[in-house]
């Protein structure tokens, strides 16, 4: 056995050493979801849209647990369909903060029945969808948001989202008003291939916290292929997905042979 043999056995032993924890985790997050009524779930990971069969490991995995609970009000918003621009900065300008204030109220009863969705970039934008996800939100319960890990941290997308709901934020903690989210549950599940995946869901477990959401343990973990941050080979990238599938123990694209 040459050394890259020793090497590549050293890295599978790694993985396959991984998936009870994991497991354990997803039946808590499963056992705690059958607990709520109105559960929200935002995936925002992405694929080339021309690329009709590949969907994010992430992504398919929120959809495997909402068939897993079917018998519970699941909504699932898969983000990176939506038009949503980048957030404008309002909490840092030459201005002051005026993120969330009341005149950004958008003036819409369908977009914004409570009224309590206060954006500048959703006046700003006229085709902004940061609604669809602001709406549903504030009616659940419950959000968990599915996100894979790139370059040691949550994707762009997710990032982008996170960046436009600060002004529920800061309505609380600058504008000293209602804190919105004190009754919703949050949760954060990271899916990456070999660095960093833990402390990113840390990370955000602390973002939570910060936007006035409770951050029950059992609703956020991760996964990652290898704890191997070197990993870069061709062939674990194929064989990710296969690993994948037997620790949540589901078929990412059924039709495959």
């Amino acid at each position: 056995m040459n050394l890259e043999q020793v090497y590549l056995q050293m890295i599978t032993e790694k993985i396959n050493s991984s998936p009870a924890p994991v497991q354990r985790n997803f039946n808590a997050l499963k056992d705690y979801l059958k607990t709520k009524n109105n559960i929200l779930f935002l995936t925002t990971s992405n694929r080339w849209e021309g690329h009709k069969d590949d969907k994010p490991k992430s992504t398919l995995l929120a959809y495997h647990l909402r068939n897993e609970l079917a018998d519970k009000n699941i909504k699932l918003i898969e983000v990176p369909l939506l038009t949503i621009h980048c957030c404008e900065g309002n909490v840092s300008s030459r201005f002051g903060n005026h993120c969330g204030e009341k005149k950004a109220e958008l003036k819409d009863k369908d977009k914004n029945p409570s009224g309590n969705h206060r954006c500048w970039a959703s006046i700003n934008n006229k085709d902004d969808e940061l609604w669809k996800i602001s709406k549903p939100l504030l009616e659940s319960d419950c959000v968990v948001f599915f996100a894979s890990i790139r370059w040691g941290q949550a994707n762009s997308i997710y990032q982008k989202l996170i960046e436009r709901l600060t002004w529920l934020e800061n309505r609380h903690t600058t504008l000293k008003e209602e804190n919105l989210l004190k009754n919703i549950d949050a949760g954060f599940v990271g899916i990456g291939h070999n660095w960093n995946d833990q402390t990113v869901v840390d990370t955000q477990k602390e973002v939570f916290k910060f936007f006035g959401f409770k951050v029950p343990e059992e609703l956020s973990f991760c996964w990652q292929y290898t704890t191997n941050s070197h990993d870069e080979t061709k062939e674990h990238y194929k064989e990710d997905p296969k690993v994948f599938e037997k620790v949540f123990d589901f078929k990412l694209f059924p039709k495959d042979k």
